[in-house]
């Protein structure tokens, strides 16, 4: 393959082609006539009417959310008081400040905070998904997960003795058992030469989760009494959320999507491998390291507030490329919309099928994700 085919496929040949039709992806077809296979090229400029459709389905997620739930409220009282807080709308509301309390200090923390975290986890696993060349790839792939269990499992048992703390401990230690996870795969993810590959670093990610894992296990059978306040907090819950968890995690999920989506074109050269990516300019170790650092905190502040969610980042990235295309410069700025969008709806329906009861919004999403799993993994072995 000649330099320049090199670069047409990575989309960095021509400006016009980087905006409307090179993206990753790509496969070469030989017609018969023996020529000189051509790319198959694809769109990569972020169209309005998929952004209006995002914004469309995260209002309509928010607004169902809003107007259900045990208090049973009227749909117009509810938006007159929801528009009321708007600036120059000049709309007055009646409510009940018990009416008012329940929208502003129950329902509504908890579809901002479902928000931030669907948000995040889909744009991490849009993102692991680009510097691992992997379809299946989630943003618990390095560790992320078990450190955070383990951090809430010690938070927990020690609980008694941390009461006294000025913060919530448990988020604290699953914020920090994640990053800890992450920079132990880091550190053991060097390559016979140096380098931290995809391989070496999904290898490393496996036995530190492991690891991890064995040790959480170990804590929970010496202290079986809180066996389930830990499963409940691994499960996923955002019922229970205020505005400062979303104080919490908001500054780590804003700086971690601003930085991915300033990336989504790197991820772009990635995603055609390595040493396509290098013969074109871009530092493919480096940028692995700027995204997976990013994603990795955000995932890691998103998970502390909410428990392990599962699945996200996997649906919600393949629903998109399916139904955009494969550059990451669509992918990743609509992962951010439709992530949110769909945790949000996954929250409403773990808090109301059961109502007055709750079914862990874990598993909800592992519900939807499973099959969904199972169909991306058919779909990767027939690409292979």
């Amino acid at each position: 393959m000649d330099h320049t085919l090199r670069h047409r496929r990575v989309g960095l040949l021509e400006p016009e082609l980087q905006d409307d039709r090179v993206g990753p992806g790509l496969r070469l077809f030989d017609d018969g006539d023996g020529t000189e296979p051509e790319p198959e090229v694809h769109p990569t400029r972020l169209r309005v009417v998929h952004v209006a459709l995002g914004i469309v389905f995260l209002l309509a997620a928010m607004l169902a959310s809003l107007l259900t739930g045990p208090a049973h409220l009227a749909p117009g009282a509810v938006l007159a008081q929801v528009a009321s807080r708007i600036p120059l709308l000049g709309v007055h509301s009646q409510l009940p400040a018990s009416d008012i309390a329940v929208i502003w200090q129950l329902r509504m923390p908890s579809i901002v905070l479902g928000s931030l975290v669907g948000s995040m986890l889909a744009v991490a696993g849009a993102s692991y998904q680009g510097v691992f060349h992997n379809p299946l790839a989630d943003p618990y792939l390095l560790g992320v997960a078990s450190g955070a269990g383990l951090g809430a499992t010690i938070a927990v048992v020690e609980l008694p003795r941390l009461a006294s703390w000025p913060v919530d401990p448990l988020p604290l230690a699953a914020f920090v058992g994640a990053v800890v996870a992450v920079v132990a795969t880091f550190a053991l993810g060097r390559s016979g030469r140096g380098t931290r590959t995809a391989s070496s670093l999904i290898l490393a990610g496996v036995a530190v989760g492991a690891f991890f894992t064995a040790a959480q296990t170990f804590l929970q059978q010496r202290n079986t009494p809180v066996l389930q306040e830990v499963y409940s907090w691994i499960l996923g819950s955002l019922s229970t959320a205020g505005w400062g968890s979303v104080e919490l995690v908001l500054p780590y999920v804003a700086v971690a999507a601003v930085v991915l989506v300033a990336c989504r074109g790197l991820l772009d050269a990635l995603s055609v491998g390595d040493d396509e990516a290098t013969s074109v300019g871009v530092k493919a170790d480096r940028v692995r390291l700027v995204v997976v650092t990013a994603a990795t905190l955000g995932t890691a502040a998103a998970v502390a507030v909410s428990g392990l969610i599962g699945f996200v980042g996997i649906i919600v990235p393949h629903t998109i490329r399916l139904l955009v295309g494969p550059s990451y410069r669509r992918i990743l700025p609509l992962s951010l919309l439709f992530g949110a969008g769909f945790l949000v709806f996954a929250n409403l329906i773990a808090t109301t099928v059961l109502s007055p009861g709750e079914i862990p919004i874990g598993v909800v999403t592992a519900f939807l994700g499973a099959p969904f799993f199972l169909i991306v993994l058919r779909q990767s072995r027939r690409f292979s």
